[in-house]
């Protein structure tokens, strides 16, 4: 699998990476060694969790695969710290949770170190200096190598970015961004997008098959075992169920037809080599559906398919996103 830098740093990452959202919920020990090993046999590397994946589980499990399955040394491991299951406080950015929160990552990982280590999403409640230094104690203690945000809007991640750049002493530069992108969700497109690449910041999008749905398995009814057939993960999948999404998802289909190949290597095709972006994160729940996945990579998509995607699924941005000599 063709590796690609993290942003502007000297970290090479797979171009596609593998999720773990599911393990230690839907995706049992057997299907997580299953997905782990199909991808790394691949030559993926970028392995992403969090702490609260599975209450834990996810980065138990990955634990458990690392050596024993896969050497530690092939992967790069990323994950994420700050959600926290507080209904008065959703995110906990305070240093003090936040280093905690890693060692006990540290300590389910079996590992000394994450590759990445970002921070899950932006906390109102704590000065972002605060939130910020935790990253730059991770990476100077040893513990993470590289530090990132996640769900970060376009002035958060600004902000953020230029204060590692520009705060006096030896702060951590931000290597990655990771947001919910696909042909369903260019919302990233306004703001973040603009940001990360003019500061050279990595984006690693989430949810890059539209939840599910840009596979089409949702065009004439929800399948049985699906997540849109799940309890929990119904509400997940729910808005991209709209006609807006049908119309997308019609016209990814036409274009995987005339190209003989599927939905799914379209829509992932597409947010792959879209400019800033360093690798999709794929959230398989069983080997079948990660090796759908990695068969993207020998498509790359003619310049006329995209452009007819990018026409048919463009986002409404008007004032102050464009010229506004233009409006």
């Amino acid at each position: 699998m063709e590796q690609r830098h993290l942003g502007r740093t000297g970290l090479r990452v797979s171009r596609i990476g593998l999720g773990t959202l599911t393990w230690g919920r839907d995706t049992d020990e057997h299907d997580a060694a299953d997905l782990l090993k199909a991808f790394w046999e691949a030559g993926g590397t970028l392995v992403d969790t969090a702490d609260v994946y599975g209450d834990g589980e996810a980065e138990y499990l990955l634990g458990q695969l690392i050596e024993g399955l896969v050497p530690r040394r092939d992967l790069v491991i990323s994950t994420k710290a700050g959600s926290v299951p507080d209904p008065d406080r959703r995110f906990d950015g305070s240093r003090g949770h936040l280093l905690a929160a890693l060692d006990a990552s540290l300590a389910r990982l079996g590992t000394d170190y994450v590759d990445v280590w970002h921070i899950h999403a932006f906390d109102p409640f704590t000065p972002l200096e605060e939130t910020l230094q935790a990253l730059d104690l991770a990476v100077s203690s040893g513990r993470a190598r590289y530090a990132g945000v996640s769900n970060y809007c376009g002035w958060q991640l600004a902000k953020a970015a230029t204060w590692q750049l520009a705060a006096p002493g030896t702060r951590t530069r931000l290597a990655s961004t990771q947001l919910e992108y696909s042909l369903l969700q260019r919302g990233v497109e306004r703001e973040v997008l603009p940001a990360a690449l003019d500061l050279g910041i990595g984006l690693l999008p989430s949810s890059p098959l539209g939840r599910g749905v840009l596979t089409g398995k949702y065009r004439q009814a929800t399948p049985a075992g699906s997540r849109g057939a799940s309890e929990h993960m119904a509400p997940f999948v729910a808005p991209y169920l709209d006609d807006t999404a049908t119309r997308i998802v019609d016209a990814v289909t036409i274009a995987a037809d005339g190209l003989a190949v599927t939905p799914l290597q379209v829509a992932l095709a597409w947010v792959r080599d879209r400019p800033g972006v360093a690798a999709p994160i794929v959230g398989a729940r069983n080997a079948h559906q990660l090796t759908a996945a990695l068969s993207v990579e020998a498509l790359s998509l003619p310049d006329e398919i995209c452009r007819a995607l990018d026409d048919v699924s463009a986002p409404l941005h008007r004032y102050p996103d464009h010229d506004w000599s233009t409006l």
